[in-house]
């Protein structure tokens, strides 16, 4: 489009100066000595203005844009909900963490924060339970705000007891307006079912008719070494109260799986079997944002344009009060006897 204008100039009829024409009427009566340098110059300022903004033109029709950096399009991913167990139980100090024993639920959220942080794709969300169940974290992308609010948990926080159903309950009521494939509920508890009132195999069986698969996790230590009061040591089986039948239906029923952590090893184990059973889905597609950059040249094309304008008047004005005699003034527009005034293009 660039050489179009000098194609219509070099190839088509000029245009007949008596019906195409810009003229300044007051101009023509003065300066006739410097008439010919005058319009030399005006010819070549028209000709500098015109082409600068004939570019402008054909850069905004060509409607440029900045174009981003690559960012990848995550493709559809599973809705996956985590029910953790802060009862009172949790606190037993049967795990060791970069060798040094601690709490269970310590070990609980360095091990599934990881997991959390490696669902690339999915929404998750975040149940805790002990006497009640409760929504920490509603389901979201946001995988380092679940792993945050994992992390502030605390124990104790929904009560001493174990409320298994309830936890499952609530896990159904989050997901059931979800898509049906890829609702998944990975359950963590020590101990059996002691409130609630939800029985765990009905809110099981709840759970298979609406397509939600649940994972089930028992954690404890079978074997822990204590010192009695008299300073001997005497070994106890810290996951006594552990139900582990009532967990494997659970798992059954919706077509999941049962774990047995006995160790953090062991816990680490069954989240990145969990990576394995529902793997995340790959990043198939990136998209680059387009800013769109018209509105610079046409910024520029409305600003030569008052600056030819506002410059070409200044121009003729200031000759024209360099010409005029000390004492005379300059005619005005008057519009019955049809005088002109500078403003009159």
């Amino acid at each position: 489009m660039l050489p179009l204008p000098w194609l219509v100039y070099r190839f088509m009829p000029p245009a007949s100066p008596r019906h195409y024409r810009l003229r300044i009427a007051w101009l023509s009566s003065t300066q006739s000595v410097k008439s010919g340098t005058l319009r030399n110059q005006r010819k070549i300022l028209r000709l500098i203005v015109g082409s600068w903004i004939w570019v402008l033109l054909v850069i905004a029709t060509s409607h440029p844009q900045w174009i981003g950096e690559p960012q990848p399009l995550p493709n559809k991913g599973r809705d996956l909900m985590l029910a953790v167990d802060i009862s009172g139980s949790m606190q037993m100090d049967d795990m060791v963490l970069h060798e040094e024993r601690t709490d269970r639920l310590t070990a609980v959220k360095e091990i599934v924060s990881d997991f959390v942080l490696r669902r690339e794709g999915d929404r998750l969300g975040l149940i805790v339970f002990g006497t009640q169940a409760y929504l920490h974290v509603p389901i979201t992308h946001d995988r380092k705000t679940v792993s945050a609010q994992l992390n502030e948990i605390e124990l104790r926080m929904a009560g001493d007891q174990t409320a298994i159903g309830d936890a499952i309950g609530l896990g159904i009521k989050r997901l059931k307006d979800q898509p049906e494939e890829g609702r998944i509920l990975i359950l963590l508890t020590d101990g059996a079912n002691t409130a609630g009132a939800i029985d765990p195999l009905q809110a099981a069986q709840l759970a298979a008719s609406q397509q939600l698969k649940i994972y089930t996790i028992g954690i404890g230590a079978d074997e822990l070494e204590v010192e009695t009061l008299f300073g001997l040591t005497r070994r106890i089986n810290p996951s006594q109260d552990l139900d582990e039948v009532t967990l494997r239906n659970i798992a059954s029923t919706t077509g999941g799986n049962y774990f047995r952590a006995r160790s953090t090893e062991e816990l680490d184990a069954i989240y990145r079997e969990l990576d394995r059973l529902e793997p995340v889905e790959q990043q198939s597609q990136v998209f680059r944002p387009r800013h769109s950059l018209i509105y610079w040249p046409l910024l520029l094309i409305f600003a030569s344009l008052i600056i030819a304008f506002a410059g070409r008047w200044f121009l003729v004005y200031w000759r024209e009060q360099a010409s005029t005699p000390e004492g005379d003034t300059v005619p005005e527009f008057n519009s019955a006897k049809g005088k002109e005034s500078p403003w009159n293009y």
